[in-house]
């Protein structure tokens, strides 16, 4: 299916960009999620009538994004769980409890935008995990998990 990017995607292009993707993708997320439409004439004019404002509004986003990565770089959180003498946990470290304990600590990230290459974590010790705030705009927060007996 050809269609129209209304913003960046990683992988896939940026702005204005008329790709081809397969159908089940468009549909299921990239036409919901508001990220693209239809490659139409109809769509594709009505496009270059909105370009400079979607333009605009990423731009907006991107600072937006840049000025929280500014707090975000390099911040230490805390995650403690429950774990066994050899520093096993009983359980695991998810990105929605790495989400959660930023949020309180007063920054709001969103669990999708917490990448963990290697999984959730399973053992006690200092992680370096990256935070992705925008497609351009990725940040490293060390996350230290602790043991309770």
């Amino acid at each position: 299916m050809q269609i129209i990017l209304l913003e960046k995607v990683t992988n896939l292009g940026g702005l204005g960009d008329v790709v081809k993707v397969r159908d089940g993708f468009a549909r299921n997320y990239l036409i919901p999620q508001g990220k693209a439409k239809r490659a139409t004439r109809e769509n594709l004019a009505q496009f270059e009538q909105r370009r400079a404002e979607l333009e605009q509004a990423q731009a907006a986003h991107l600072t937006e994004a840049q000025s929280r990565a500014a707090k975000l770089d390099g911040l230490a959180v805390q995650i403690t769980q429950k774990a066994g003498v050899d520093g096993k946990l009983f359980g695991s470290v998810t990105n929605a409890d790495v989400a959660e304990a930023l949020k309180q600590q007063g920054y709001d990230v969103a669990k999708s935008a917490v990448r963990m290459p290697q999984g959730p974590l399973k053992n006690v010790g200092e992680y370096p995990l990256k935070i992705a705030l925008h497609t351009d705009v990725v940040v490293t927060v060390n996350v230290s998990v602790l043991g309770e007996q």
